[in-house]
């Protein structure tokens, strides 16, 4: 998993870990029985049937992934301490990146406004630009996740939004593999935010956050852009666009760092 997936998950369990948040049938019963029931509320929601087959036949609780969820600890590190262990390692190839890219990152930043160094800043922080996306099956977590009744409601539709986008034909189910909470990508998306932010910027038809650099450093930049950033203006924690940066992860320590790498990157020869 990321370290952004782990705040937003160590977030999401602070707001919503509560009896109330828990829908009902959450844990009650058997998986499969449970599984039986979200396959009816997600027909309900318009997911096809051939979607709904493909995407959560034989699926099964992964109790790894609950052990996970249950055994997450706040965050400690100082800003100093994280940025220090995740900056150097990254920033050669970042600024390699940065020149690789030039040219998309170059339409990208015409399209949305937001500059390739906070782009490529967000890459390398959460997957080391692609290479390490995850393993964990999305619909097997997110379904874990949603049967488990610490937060029901909010990975059911989840889990919706994952099937939608088997349904419109962005990924199989098989190529569905990312972060043990349920991002995916090469910079991490929940499928809500795939379904809201994801675009097709290679052209070829389909939103592919795995694979398509165009299509994940666009869509980071929709993100980016959806939840206001300012075109023309700073980053850094007293820059108009921090509060935005925030808004990809609240955790203050992480926003910090990707604020200050992209500003090396900026400087990089």
């Amino acid at each position: 998993m990321s370290f952004r997936g782990l705040f937003r998950a160590i977030a999401i369990s602070v707001v919503l870990a509560t009896p109330a948040a828990a829908a009902p049938r959450c844990g009650t019963g058997s998986f499969e029985a449970w599984l039986d029931d979200f396959k009816t509320e997600a027909a309900a929601k318009g997911i096809s049937q051939s979607a709904i087959a493909s995407g959560l036949s034989g699926v099964t609780l992964d109790k790894s992934v609950l052990s996970r969820d249950q055994s997450q600890r706040v965050f400690s590190q100082s800003f100093e301490e994280f940025s220090g262990r995740m900056i150097p390692p990254r920033l050669t190839r970042g600024a390699n990146m940065l020149k690789q890219y030039g040219s998309l990152l170059s339409r990208i930043e015409k399209e949305y406004g937001v500059p390739a160094e906070v782009l490529v800043a967000i890459w390398g922080l959460e997957t080391d630009y692609g290479v390490n996306i995850g393993k964990f099956s999305t619909l097997r977590s997110l379904a874990t996740l949603a049967y488990d009744c610490r937060r029901p409601e909010l990975f059911r539709a989840e889990l919706i939004d994952a099937l939608r986008i088997v349904d419109r034909g962005d990924l199989a189910p098989s190529e569905m593999r990312g972060a043990w909470a349920g991002e995916l990508g090469q910079t991490q998306f929940m499928p809500s935010s795939w379904i809201k932010y994801a675009v097709d910027f290679d052209g070829n038809g389909r939103r592919d956050l795995l694979r398509s650099a165009p299509d994940v450093l666009a869509s980071t930049a929709n993100f980016l852009a959806g939840h206001g950033w300012q075109r023309g203006k700073g980053w850094e924690t007293d820059g108009a666009n921090f509060a935005v940066i925030k808004q990809w992860n609240k955790s203050e320590v992480y926003s910090k760092t990707i604020a200050h790498f992209a500003t090396q990157l900026s400087r990089a020869p």
